[in-house]
């Protein structure tokens, strides 16, 4: 009996279907990506982490990385708003939207001595593309030293909000 690779092709095509796979609105764990033209992201930020048996803050420098992942779009950033723990609004990092090009990033800093956010502060990234491009990486990064002993991590963006227009 021959194969025909054509309806093999054709039968798995199907069965990905049946299952619900569809690549190009998969999630991005490796090879997989998103479109979009514009989102809201909120990004937790750990201004500090509790540690020992007395639950003692362990204050944290962050770092909030915005990456253009587009090879031949650019994007804008148009607000980067940092909140407190209880929602209130802290900063405003942008005073005009940012222009970020194919691959470029930016980023916030926000030092060790920065605790206003306190444990449950975050980030709202706005962005918006004149055309659909590939969505941006929105994470912050966490990192302290305190006796010789260290701690980092990275908190990711999450979407809140779809742009419409």
């Amino acid at each position: 009996m021959k194969h025909h690779p054509r309806i093999a092709l054709a039968g798995l095509a199907l069965l990905l279907a049946i299952f619900g796979y569809h690549p190009a609105s998969a999630a991005s764990p490796a090879g997989e990506y998103r479109l979009s033209k514009g989102q809201t992201v909120y990004v937790p930020v750990y201004s500090n982490v509790f540690s020992g048996p007395k639950a003692l803050p362990f204050s944290l420098a962050t770092m909030l990385s915005i990456r253009n992942v587009d090879l031949y779009n650019q994007m804008r950033v148009t607000a980067i708003d940092y909140y407190d723990t209880g929602g209130k609004l802290l900063r405003s990092h942008l005073a005009a939207p940012l222009t970020l090009p194919p691959l470029g990033s930016t980023y916030i800093y926000l030092g060790e001595q920065d605790t206003a956010g306190g444990f449950g502060a975050n980030f709202v990234v706005r962005w918006d593309a004149h055309k659909v491009i590939n969505t941006p990486i929105v994470e912050c990064v966490m990192i302290g030293a305190r006796s010789g002993q260290g701690i980092s991590f990275v908190s990711p963006g999450q979407v809140i909000k779809e742009n419409t227009r």
